[in-house]
């Protein structure tokens, strides 16, 4: 049965309007959830799960408005949208049903409430458009006024977006309906949705006119977007429009656009974040990852702009060597460095407060915060001047004035709510002072009143006293009546007394009973006041929290680059490269001090090529990622783990490491690899850096070589890009001493009584062995499998030799165009050797043969053994 009165008729009316979100009704004290909202609310947010009344089986749950910023944080955290309907009309003042709206829809990708939001991080939402030739996105952080975006133009458009999202890790994409079956499929297969929520909405009519309108511009040149961008203009208005309309109209702190060219930026796709652990590890945190290195930022903005910068390494020479100096200028000025830093860790989060303001949910504790943060601005500033640095600059005037406002009306440590009082200063104003001093005096101030009436009367009886019905009022007894005076109004008349009136009593009674009522509304009218002007400074705010965040940034990483004993890079633009004495910055910190080897590279246009060999578990892959990692903190301005270091500038870096089955996309390993590598060649530049892991492993051994040998030539021969290629196939070996530019290295390993040693060194010359049994012993696998291991590689081994022998392969050339091998003697000793086999042997060869390996998924590989199995049987 549906309930019908007043009330619940309101609720279905609005929540009709929001059927795909959690509407938090406002009655009273409480925010109540009805029907199946109220059954979600109470699953997740474990509350108790009531009804309505016991008439009408209506389900309600509910939660104090005074705590129901947590709750809608966990509903948003789990995918949830969540609708606030409060009351707008004050009940006191309404007949029947108070009138409520929807005054915001809260997703997880515009949480405005900051205290659930991690300090160190943006809270992104993601606009995305899939075209047939390009990929449109922009992303936005409405608690800072962030808003940029960018286009996706060559090369795999889905691979490269799939690394854009990575990096900007939005909560929430956007997209239009053509685009979301492509996005959703593709999310879902790289695990991305799992954490982002994906929603298709529609494009905004007149994008331009939109965004003209909203900025208040002529013309979106000055954001470095033509006329003619019509996809990137219509992504920026599908996605501001989504948030205007989820904020209900509220004013946002976005007064720009800003326009990232994909070519300024490094590439690191999502295969190579994952794989250099650039920001967050496999369990989804941050330790034992570069940002876990480098952030020891003092405050938040500081952190939020490390991390993007270590997401987006520049390939703008200039700006590289402008953070190099002014890290420099933090190195070699120590007691500025630490003074500074001191200063920093007492700097609020600027760029959140802005966002407070303008979207107005800031409270008198931002205030004193961005007062205090202000405070020491000024004071950095005025270190830096006495020192001579000019990296920190201030507009001191409109500071000061920012500061004298809100130190003049707000108190020291004022309430969160600013609608309960205590928030002004005394003496701000006449007015609050007064009503504050009737509060407080109020009692005294009535004796007083009467010891006037009594002295101006004659009456020593005469009382003032107080009832609901008339308020304060006089009281004379009968036997003084004739003492009352003529201004006096009478009230009532009682046996023994008479009651009466005086303008000056009624007119304190008004400010006395109403005083803690107008002092909460006057309070929060001054408040509004304050805030309406500070909001005058809001650009000027902006740009000193950029210019706060660049300088905590900078003076973190020359923290960083003293403790960890870095040396500044030097930046070339002539495609060398030369890393001496280079260590891995994530492994070297985990590992006790001194312990980790050191290694040199050197690529350039006479070697670009290097084909490093030796077992598992002796280095190589963290040989190679140490490499990338150096690059990419070069790229972002910072010093570097080595003791001599020349970088060219690496437009992108490509990494193929380690295999695994990809049971959600049925994709063997090799499939997965090689459609990895594929994307590498059809993606990678001379200017590119790559690194190859193992290439070919997921097949069998001659396939495997083969495959990883035309890699090797096609990447020597025509891409030309820097490469470090790791294999334990020895064999390669003979690939860079014919390729001109390749050359080959191996990790030194010592072998002593039967047993290896790793020494973790890169020595030129390729190894002749892969020592598989022994490192299967360093993993520990139990000595009946080694001894009964190194008895099947001997019996291989000698039939390997005779196999050599029979077809002469010492003059054959593996790798080269013109093999030694005789095609035609192999395929008659393949036809005698099949003529010993039995008939169900030579079934399941056949079978064998027409698997296509590219197309076989695990799972059908498991099958297809059983039926072998079964056949031989």
């Amino acid at each position: 049965m549906v309930d019908e009165t007043p009330l619940m008729k309101q609720y279905m009316e609005i929540k009709t309007q929001y059927q795909d979100s959690i509407l938090f009704f406002r009655l009273g004290d409480f925010y109540e959830m009805f029907y199946e909202d109220a059954k979600i609310a109470s699953k997740e947010l474990g509350l108790t799960l009531t009804k309505r009344n016991k008439k009408m089986d209506v389900p309600l749950a509910g939660v104090p408005y005074h705590s129901v910023a947590s709750y809608i944080a966990k509903l948003v955290n789990k995918g949830y949208k969540v609708a606030i309907c409060e009351q707008v009309e004050d009940p006191k003042e309404v007949k029947g049903i108070v009138k409520r709206e929807v005054v915001r829809v809260i997703t997880p990708g515009t949480v405005i409430d900051t205290e659930y939001l991690d300090e160190k991080a943006n809270n992104y939402l993601m606009g995305v458009v899939i075209k047939d030739k390009s990929i449109v996105i922009s992303y936005v952080d409405i608690t800072t006024g962030e808003f940029k975006t960018t286009k996706i133009l060559d090369g795999n458009l889905i691979y490269k977006l799939l690394g854009e999202i990575n990096k900007i890790f939005p909560k929430e994409i956007i997209t239009d309906e053509k685009s979301y079956g492509i996005l959703f499929k593709e999310l879902e297969s790289s695990r991305i949705l799992e954490r982002i929520n994906l929603t298709k909405i529609s494009f905004v009519k007149n994008s331009e006119k939109y965004l003209l309108e909203y900025f208040k511009i002529q013309s979106l040149d000055s954001f470095g977007i033509s006329k003619s961008e019509e996809e990137i203009i219509s992504i920026c208005a599908m996605t501001l429009k989504y948030v205007i309309d989820l904020q209900k109209g509220k004013e946002l702190p976005i007064n720009k656009i800003s326009y990232v060219n994909c070519n300024d930026i490094m590439e690191l796709n999502l295969t190579t974040q994952r794989n250099l652990d650039i920001i967050e590890n496999y369990k989804g945190n941050n330790t034992g990852t570069l940002l876990w290195v480098l952030d020891y930022c003092k405050n938040s903005m500081g952190s939020r702009l490390l991390k993007k910068i270590v997401k987006n390494p520049t390939l703008n020479i200039n700006e590289i060597r402008k953070r190099q100096e002014d890290i420099g200028y933090f190195i070699n000025e120590v007691l500025v460095r630490e003074e500074v830093r001191e200063r920093l860790k007492d700097i609020y989060d600027i760029e959140r407060i802005i966002g407070k303001l303008t979207l107005e949910t800031i409270n008198g504790r931002d205030l004193v915060a961005l007062k205090e943060s202000i405070k020491n601005t000024l004071e950095i500033y005025k270190i830096l001047l006495r020192n001579n640095s000019t990296i920190l600059t201030v507009d001191i005037e409109k500071s000061v004035e920012i500061y004298n406002l809100i130190e003049k009306v707000i108190v020291n440590e004022p309430p969160f709510s600013i609608r309960e009082g205590g928030i002004i200063k005394d003496g701000y104003n006449d007015e609050l002072d007064e009503l504050r001093n009737i509060a407080e005096h109020g009692q005294d101030y009535l004796l007083k009143i009467e010891a006037n009436e009594r002295e101006k009367t004659g009456i020593k009886g005469l009382k003032i006293k107080y009832n609901k019905v008339f308020g304060y009022f006089i009281e004379v007894t009968k036997a003084n009546s004739e003492l009352v005076p003529d201004y006096y109004i009478r009230k009532q008349t009682l046996v023994n007394a008479e009651r009466y009136i005086v303008p000056e009593l009624k007119e304190y009674e008004d400010k006395i009973l109403n005083a803690k009522n107008r002092i909460e509304n006057l309070e929060y009218y001054l408040f509004k006041e304050l805030t309406g002007k500070l909001k005058e400074y809001i650009k000027m705010l902006q740009e000193l929290s950029n210019k706060i965040s660049y300088l905590d940034v900078i003076s973190t990483l020359a923290y960083v680059a003293i403790k960890n004993n870095y040396i500044k890079p030097e930046i070339v633009e002539t495609g060398e490269m030369e890393i001496l004495g280079g260590r891995h910055p994530i492994v070297e910190k985990l590992i006790p001090t001194g312990e980790f080897v050191k290694n040199n590279v050197t690529l350039n246009e006479n070697k670009n090529f290097i084909i490093l060999t030796g077992p598992n578990m002796s280095g190589k892959s963290t040989y190679m990622k140490q490499i990338a990692l150096i690059i990419i903190m070069a790229h972002i301005g910072s010093y570097v783990p080595a003791d001599y270091a020349k970088v060219s500038l690496i437009d992108k870096i490509f990494t193929r490491i380690g295999a695994s089955d990809d049971l959600v996309t049925g994709q063997s390993t090799f499939m997965l690899e090689m459609s990895e590598v594929a994307n590498i060649l059809n993606s990678a530049t001379e200017n590119s850096f790559i690194i190859l892991d193992e290439i070919g492993r997921g097949t069998s051994t001659f396939d495997g070589i083969s495959i990883a040998s035309a890699i090797t030539e096609y990447i020597h021969d025509k891409i030309k890009a820097k490469t470090i290629f790791a294999t334990h196939y020895h064999e390669l070996t003979e690939l860079g001493e014919r390729l001109e530019r390749a050359a080959n290295y191996r990790i030194e390993v010592q072998e002593k009584d039967n047993e290896i040693k790793f020494l973790r060194e890169i020595i030129q010359g390729g190894a002749d062995k892969s020592y598989g049994i022994e490192v299967a012993r360093l993993a520990g696998l139990p000595k009946e499998i080694l001894k009964n291991s190194k008895k099947i590689l001997n019996v291989l081994e000698e039939r390997k030799n005779v196999i050599e022998r029979n077809l002469g392969i010492e003059q054959m050339m593996l790798f080269g165009s013109n093999s030694g091998i005789n095609l035609e003697s192999t395929k008659e000793e393949k036809l005698k050797n099949e003529e010993k086999i039995t008939e169900e042997e030579k079934k399941v060869l056949d079978l064998i043969r027409e698997i296509d390996i590219n197309n076989f998924t695990p799972m059908e590989a498991l099958l297809k053994i059983n039926e072998l199995k079964k056949i031989l049987n």
